[in-house]
Formats: C-alpha cells, sequence, structure tokens
C-alpha cells in the first residue's frame, strides 16, 4: 500500500479523506498547509499527495509550482477544490497535476482518482496542451474537471426521454430547486438501470445504503420506477 499525504486546512476533510484512505489499507499523514506538506514531502517522500487549491497561508497552485521548478514533483499529486476556475484547473494541469477532484469529493471518486495516480508517472509539464474535442460536430464547454485532465470535453448526456424536457422552478428557495432536480436525476437512473439499486449506486458513485437514505428521502416510488423500467 502507499503513503498518501492530504494537505487540506479544514479538519473534517483531513478527518474524512485519512479514514477512507486507511480502510483501504493506506499510511496516510495529514497537513493543514504549506508549511506542514513541505515538512512531510522532505521527510518522507510520500507516494502520491491530495493538494487542496485554497488554503490561507499559501495555495495549492503555488505549492505545486514550487515543487515542480526545485525538482520534488516526484510524486502524482492530485488537487482539490469546490471553487476552482477552468483557468486554474488548467495551470494545475501545465505545472504537472495528475487530476483534480472537486468537493464535496464521493468516495468513488476518490478512490478511482488515487488507484490511477499510484498507477502512472505524473505528466511532464512540457507535454500538456488543452485542446477540446468535438463530439458529432458539436462545441462543447470545458469543465474544471475536463480541463485537469487535458481538457477533454465530457461526453454528451444521454437522452432521457420524457424527463429532457422536465423544467425547474429558478424563482423557488435553493434547496427545493436542487430536490427537485435530484429526484429527476435518481429516477432517470432507476429507469435507466431496471431499477437495480446496485447499477445506480455505481452510476451515481453513492453507497447503497445512503443511496436508500436519500431516495426515501426525496420521496422517490422504487415501485413505480421499476414498473416504468419495464
Amino acid at each position: 500500500m502507499a503513503t498518501i499525504l492530504v494537505v487540506d486546512d479544514e479538519l473534517g476533510i483531513r478527518d474524512l479523506l485519512s479514514e477512507i484512505l486507511n480502510d483501504e489499507g493506506h499510511t496516510v499523514e495529514l497537513a493543514e498547509n504549506a508549511a506542514q506538506a513541505r515538512a512531510v514531502r522532505a521527510q518522507l517522500r510520500p507516494d502520491l499527495v491530495l493538494l487542496d487549491i485554497w488554503m490561507p497561508d499559501t495555495d495549492g497552485v503555488t505549492l505545486l509550482k514550487e515543487w515542480a521548478s526545485t525538482g520534488l514533483l516526484s510524486m502524482p499529486v492530485i488537487m482539490m477544490s469546490g471553487h476552482a476556475t477552468i483557468d486554474t484547473a488548467v495551470e494545475a494541469t501545465r505545472i504537472g497535476a495528475t487530476a483534480f477532484l472537486e468537493k464535496p469529493i464521493t468516495m468513488a471518486k476518490l478512490l478511482k482518482a488515487v488507484d490511477q495516480g499510484l498507477n502512472k508517472t505524473p505528466p511532464k509539464t512540457s507535454a500538456i496542451a488543452v485542446p477540446v474535442r468535438l463530439n458529432a460536430g458539436m462545441a462543447m464547454d470545458l469543465t474544471v474537471e475536463a480541463a485537469m485532465t487535458g481538457g477533454i470535453a465530457p461526453e454528451p448526456v444521454a437522452d432521457m426521454g420524457p424527463q429532457s424536457s422536465q423544467s425547474f422552478n429558478l424563482e423557488g428557495p435553493l434547496r427545493e430547486t436542487r430536490d427537485e432536480f435530484e429526484k429527476a436525476y435518481f429516477e432517470y437512473h432507476l429507469a435507466k438501470e431496471a431499477g437495480s439499486m446496485t447499477r445506480v449506486a455505481e452510476k451515481t458513485g453513492l453507497e447503497r445504503t445512503h443511496l436508500y437514505r436519500k431516495l426515501k428521502q426525496l420521496g422517490v416510488d422504487l415501485a413505480r420506477s421499476k414498473r416504468n423500467a419495464l
């Protein structure tokens, strides 16, 4: 198993990521700022770093640039943020970051990014390009995650059938509008996966227990979803 350094100024995120990675058998070191991250990097030489972008003393991109310029970027670095822009993501990719995780981070995305990071060499900064891939002749906007993977735009959203024309009340409270969207989102996946909770959990990146609780909270009719899938 690997030694992984988690750098984040939020205690809750450090504890959560540490718990998940420890359960996977990894050795986890924690740092709440760039100064601590430098010390751990110098002492232990971790196999992978999870690095928050926005920190109070030195931001993650600046620390990444520092490691790259001094020859210390010998390990994969996965950037994390809930507020990153595409420009920031592209800059981090060019410096040498291997991936990007948007907060809140799901366990499935975390473990996938860590596994991929541990099994490939960090990219050379000179080899990074940011083209936009066109699908079926359509120009597509880059997302932050796409920018962090070399500018590959996401695949077009699958046709949702009758739900594709669904609209949401943008004048109402955020919580209500979000619940409407999430209900439509889960109903779509339940119909697409013929009511299989296992496959829906895999598609949405949620654990089955969390998924059941979420569907109950949103008032999703599981029996109806299964009938619609037939």
